[in-house]
């Protein structure tokens, strides 16, 4: 089922952005150009710097960030470069379920590429951060690669979790990733925990718990809201919110749709989730008051192109024609572009390169985990005993026993 028409125009819409009471189409093409609220100037760093104007933020029991965005072409660069590569990554990953290289489980992160790398942009690998099971590019987000994604979607010991954890269970200790969770909500109060851990030993960083909009109406995330806001915990809360939790519409699912307000005595931001400067100034700004005040809840207005998973073909409950207008106002990477070619002076050409690079990593990749090593059959019960107490499992059939 697609949205009213009235609410489609309403949530996805060209947003306006605002600058000293003018407003003019926030459409990636209006930041660009001739726009008066495109400057260049001198940083510190010797590197011109671009001054962007950004989606309003949409403040709750806090004062809004500044719409004002410092960026350089550099740093755009990299955007670009590290979006795209999630991209084709998933769409590979698409791919190679179709063929069934990969089963069971499989949740695409397409479209919402803006959410991640602005928050990476914001922060370090001493923050901590958990999530649900649309965890690929969360992974590499956190310092991954792609082999060790599609090796782990394919079932491969190299992949990040050996093999065992699948399209929901990623993790990468070392920088504090805690997972890809498969349990609905569940991975909430988990983040209050880390929030918790860090205040216990007064670190200065943060956890970034990440949830989606089908995922906002579970209990134990208000009890978890209750006891980060009664300890002051450096924990920021983050609803994706891309408008169908699974295959309902937020609005016929929420009383309420306006997800950074569910703290309630806790404070809130919505954030522009497809505009990756937006995202990392809202993220900066969320942090800050996270370690100085404690917690606060994150809007991120995004959307995903694939369906919910890939037994979802996404355009049951929606148009072609709202995704393709998503694709054409909103894509995250070619906001980057834009900005690239029209203000910083990148020639399309350059894009080209890094757009070819990119593909050959990801096919390189694919090709090197479909000759991964299948994990030995002790590993389904290595992490079950400490000891394997000389029990004995059942085989695939009657006949065979395996030895613990």
């Amino acid at each position: 089922m697609a949205l009213p028409r009235a609410l489609a125009g309403t949530l996805f819409r060209r947003q306006p952005a605002c600058l000293s009471g003018q407003c003019v189409a926030n459409s990636a093409a209006a930041v660009l150009g001739s726009n008066p609220f495109v400057r260049r100037i001198a940083s510190d760093s010797g590197e011109e710097s671009i001054t962007v104007e950004v989606r309003e933020y949409v403040a709750h029991h806090i004062d809004a960030p500044e719409t004002t965005v410092t960026t350089t072409k550099s740093e755009l660069l990299k955007f670009f470069e590290t979006m795209y590569r999630m991209r084709r990554m998933e769409i590979a990953a698409d791919m190679m379920y179709k063929a069934k290289f990969i089963r069971g489980f499989c949740h695409l992160y397409d479209g919402q590429e803006a959410v991640i790398v602005g928050l990476e942009a914001a922060s370090n690998y001493k923050d901590s951060i958990i999530t649900s099971y649309r965890d690929h590019c969360t992974y590499l987000g956190r310092g991954g690669t792609v082999f060790e994604v599609i090796a782990e979607l394919m079932g491969r010991a190299e992949g990040a979790t050996k093999g065992l954890g699948g399209s929901m269970h990623f993790y990468n200790k070392p920088h504090n990733f805690y997972g890809g969770c498969g349990i609905v909500g569940a991975q909430v109060p988990l983040g209050a925990g880390l929030g918790f851990a860090h205040h216990y030993r007064k670190d200065g960083s943060v956890a970034y718990t990440l949830y989606g909009d089908g995922a906002a109406n579970q209990g134990q995330i208000f009890e978890s809201f209750n006891m980060a806001g009664l300890w002051n915990l450096p924990v920021i809360f983050i609803c994706e919110n891309n408008h169908y939790g699974m295959g309902t519409a937020d609005w016929r699912g929420s009383k309420s749709s306006a997800y950074f307000t569910r703290g309630d005595y806790i404070p809130g931001l919505k954030i522009d989730g497809m505009d990756v400067l937006a995202v990392k100034h809202g993220v900066a700004y969320a942090k800050k008051h996270a370690v100085a005040n404690g917690p606060i809840v994150l809007e991120m207005d995004t959307y995903r192109y694939h369906g919910h998973s890939m037994s979802d073909p996404g355009s049951t409950y929606r148009t072609r024609d709202e995704i393709s207008s998503m694709r054409t106002q909103r894509d995250p990477i070619e906001h980057v572009r834009k900005l690239l070619t029209e203000t910083a002076g990148v020639e399309p050409g350059d894009l080209k390169k890094i757009e070819k690079a990119v593909k050959k990593e990801v096919d390189e990749a694919v090709e090197k985990a479909k000759k991964g090593t299948i994990p030995k059959a002790d590993m389904l019960w290595k992490n079950i005993y400490a000891e394997t107490l000389g029990g004995v499992m059942r085989g695939m059939d009657s006949q065979t026993k395996i030895k613990l």
